[in-house]
């Protein structure tokens, strides 16, 4: 028998049915938030006559205090406390239930006070975690029948403390590569429950040797606060996506307290869950105790997988190469605190590039990116945030111990996940004075051993630690070809070797960092200085901009060329690893870091394929060329303005396609056909030398995949003029939206001539009746930011006159004046 595990399911999470609405009601409406500390509970509902404090903001969550000082370029971004508050109604559809409080997420350590009595505490931004408040709120509304400070009778008042604070004895570690954020930046709801209640489904499910049939395990873990012996009755029914009833059982069972098989059935004929169909089944439990109904509902799938050892990964019998991307929970101008909306979004463009793995890094994210995984068909492997540093205290560890435990347990359920993930770079020293290889060998051990005792089934991973890759499942070192060590050229010949010292090898995290808007006629530049060019590890300090080891990362142009070419190259020569069985590169969407504020957008890791605000780089189109089967074809350089060169100059124009054939065509002038062929660097043979007149030039593509066409077009101008330093800024508007404008401002020499590759930084600001959309860490949103191409914009927000500046140092400042 093959088994394969999908779903645990919490109540607290996923819970629907007859109380659907009553029982789970959103609280994300309605806070007041203080970005500081309070002197107690107390400060937050007092009458605002005795309050000495500044007004508190109201807020909606998701919410996140750092959403734009993360990305702020002039000083760290806020760690510390800070408070929410607000008041509801209590309204329970139980005669004497349970009352709950569930936190999706709330970074990083919180504490809970109905009024001015602290109900309970969590410590761990990204794991869910529920207080029961029952008792608090009986005792509450008994000793304030007529409300309190500014709480209004019959009102419970509810105070959440969050603190993102600097503390090496908490996970993930302050060197780690991304913004610890702080806030309530997930939902919370307000859970009713019977007074015994089912707490969590379990499903388990063994497949026949023809993966037709399935025999499925339920096991629920009842609270049974009181030690009641009665008796309850469970009916589980499950639906295939067509919501045909496809199976119908009734039990009847003693009260318990803990863990407990409460179902076991069969499945004929089973659809098995893939990427290109990933299919369903709806699981409805239905639970009567004492007249009162609880009802559970959730989704899950059956699939069977192997790593094959120092081979490739199979899914449901055939192999399967992971096309994987890595994704962290940040957003332009939200930080944490995503919508729904975005992640949908953001989760359709992974899909729609070819997506069929994700590394959900470096912490348990939240439970609608893996319900959009489970519909979208992507495979995951998450991990807990044990990040670098090396390894605290007992409660250092214990917390580690708890998100293992809380990861796996709220995420079980999907049928997405195929890893759990044990830690990131956990060779990687400097929290504490000593740092003992031995006793994170040890450690990491026990965690492996927790994670196979909470689940049989799925892998246990980590990502670069070397001495200790011989603990867990699936390795994945450290291999940034082309990037922090060595050159592109050299992927595949590390990777085997990589591979063949494990048995079960994935690479994740690969990539260059590429500043959109910016492009390179020289893009390979600077790997004519690399000596060695067969390594490929990253070291300490090579993320630095300055001093070691000649790097592109250091040495190179950060072009979207350059980031180009080099995921041309792995692509296509991962098609020829027969051995692979994936990776995920290095990330979707660029995001926030306390590490790198000398990066060309401030304070921002700029290896995404997107930008903080989703819009595409050159480079998602690369992949989609490789991954994707619907008809495509993109032109290199939309953001292209300007191209240099001599006169007459043979140029390279590539177009990036997944059909067979494609014919460009150059100011209306066919270029000839070109055959597509992967193995044929750079853009699979589609790519044409040509000359461009000098001025404004015209490039459309015609490709051909059977009988579909597809388009695409581009228009830029073509500089021969010569120029020299930066002198002057152009300061000038490009586009007017509704009351916001878009600044652009561009360098000039002293002749005049525009400087088509300069980079030098550049600040705006303004002064008068308006606002800089800035500290969004895009684009267009930072008001310091080097030149993408000699060109920097901005867009501003008006409410009558202003005047923006921009300044580059060492030349006059320029000035634009602007009216509504």
């Amino acid at each position: 028998m093959n088994k394969s595990v999908t779903i645990i399911i919490l109540i607290a999470i996923s819970i629907s049915g007859v109380f659907a609405q009553s029982a789970k009601v959103s609280l994300n409406d309605g806070w007041w938030f203080y970005k500081a500390e309070l002197g107690s509970p107390w400060e937050a509902f007092r009458p605002e006559k005795q309050s000495k404090l500044p007004a508190f903001e109201k807020v909606t969550l998701p919410h996140c205090y750092n959403a734009y000082d993360a990305v702020d370029p002039d000083m760290p971004y806020y760690e510390g406390p800070a408070w929410y508050y607000k008041w509801f109604k209590v309204e329970s559809p139980y005669s004497n239930g349970r009352i709950v409080l569930h936190f999706e997420g709330a970074g990083q350590k919180s504490e809970v006070y109905l009024f001015t009595n602290k109900v309970g505490s969590h410590t761990g931004g990204y794991d869910e975690w529920s207080v029961d408040i029952t008792e608090a709120v009986k005792n509450y509304l008994k000793q304030y029948p007529e409300g309190t400070g500014k709480v209004p009778a019959g009102m419970i008042p509810i105070a959440v403390r969050t603190d993102n604070s600097r503390n090496v004895n908490l996970i993930p570690s302050d060197l780690s590569d991304f913004t610890l954020y702080g806030g309530l930046y997930r939902n919370v709801w307000m859970e009713y429950y019977p007074a015994v209640y089912m707490q969590q489904v379990h499903v388990d499910y063994f497949l026949d040797k023809k993966l037709k049939n399935a025999t499925v395990t339920l096991t629920g873990v009842l609270n049974n606060l009181g030690n009641k012996d009665e008796s309850l009755n469970i009916q589980v029914d499950v639906f295939n996506m067509e919501q045909n009833k496809v199976a119908s059982i009734k039990n009847e069972l003693i009260f318990w307290n803990g863990e407990k098989e409460i179902a076991t059935f069969d499945l004929k004929k089973i659809n098995l869950w893939n990427p290109e169909s990933p299919y369903l089944y709806t699981v409805v439990v239905n639970i009567m105790m004492n007249e009162e109904k609880q009802t559970i509902s959730f989704r899950t799938g059956f699939k069977h997988f192997e790593f094959i050892e120092k081979g490739p990964f199979r899914l449901n019998g055939k192999r399967l190469l992971l096309k994987g991307t890595s994704r962290h929970e940040d957003y332009a101008g939200k930080g944490a605190a995503g919508s729904r909306e975005e992640m949908r979004r953001e989760m359709i463009m992974m899909k729609e590039m070819g997506v069929n793995f994700i590394r959900l890094g470096h912490y348990q994210q939240s439970s609608y990116v893996l319900d959009l995984c489970d519909s979208l068909g992507i495979l995951v492997w998450e991990e807990i945030p044990w990040c670098r540093g090396g390894l605290g205290n007992n409660a250092y560890r214990q917390q580690a111990r708890n998100m293992l435990v809380n990861l796996i347990n709220q995420h079980y359920n999907h049928a997405s996940v195929i890893i759990w993930g044990l830690g990131n770079e956990n060779d990687w020293p400097g929290d504490f004075p000593e740092f003992e290889k031995d006793s994170i060998i040890s450690f990491m051990s026990e965690l492996n051993d927790l994670a196979h005792s909470l689940d049989k089934v799925r892998k246990t991973a980590i990502r670069r630690c070397d001495f200790c890759k011989h603990i867990i499942d699936v390795y994945s070192p450290s291999i940034w070809a082309g990037w922090y060590r060595g050159t592109y050229t050299s992927y595949k010949d590390v990777s085997h070797m990589e591979a063949m010292e494990v048995n079960h090898f994935l690479h994740a995290e690969w990539g260059a960092s590429m500043q959109p808007g910016r492009h390179s006629e020289d893009p390979d530049k600077g790997l004519s200085q690399i000596s060695n060019t067969k390594e490929a590890d990253e070291r300490s300090g090579d993320f630095l901009l300055t001093g070691g080891d000649a790097r592109v990362s250091k040495d190179g142009d950060w072009s979207e060329t350059y980031g180009c070419n080099l995921m041309d190259w792995t692509l296509k020569e991962q098609e020829t690893m027969e051995w692979l069985t994936g990776s995920a590169f290095w990330i979707f969407k660029d995001f926030s870091t306390p590490l790198r504020p000398d990066n060309p957008i401030p304070y921002v890791n700029e290896k995404g394929v997107v930008q903080r605000d989703l819009t595409p780089k050159e480079a998602y189109y690369v992949f989609q060329s490789y991954w994707t089967e619907k008809p495509m074809a993109h032109i290199y350089g939309h953001t292209w303005e300007t191209r240099w060169g001599e006169k007459d100059e043979n140029k390279l124009l590539k177009v990036y396609s997944n059909c067979n054939e494609a014919e460009l065509f150059l100011n209306g002038v066919s270029l000839g056909k070109r055959k597509r062929d992967s193995q044929n660097f750079p853009a699979a043979g589609l790519r044409w030398k040509t000359t461009f007149k000098q001025g404004k030039n015209f490039v459309k593509v015609i490709a051909r995949k059977g009988k579909q066409t597809v388009t695409d077009s581009i228009t830029f101008n073509y500089q021969t003029q010569k120029w020299g330093k930066p002198a002057k800024l152009i300061l000038e508007k490009s586009l007017k939206e509704n009351n916001t404008t878009l600044i652009c401002v561009k360098v000039i020499d002293k002749s005049g001539v525009f400087c088509p590759d300069a980079k030098n930084i550049v600040r705006f600001g303004i002064t008068g009746n308006g606002k800089l959309i800035n500290d969004l860490g895009t684009l267009y949103g930072s008001r310091k930011i080097q030149l993408s191409n000699g060109k920097a914009c901005i867009k501003v927000k008006l409410k009558g006159k202003a005047v923006v500046s921009s300044v580059l140092e060492g030349l006059p400042a320029e000035f634009i004046e602007l009216k509504e």
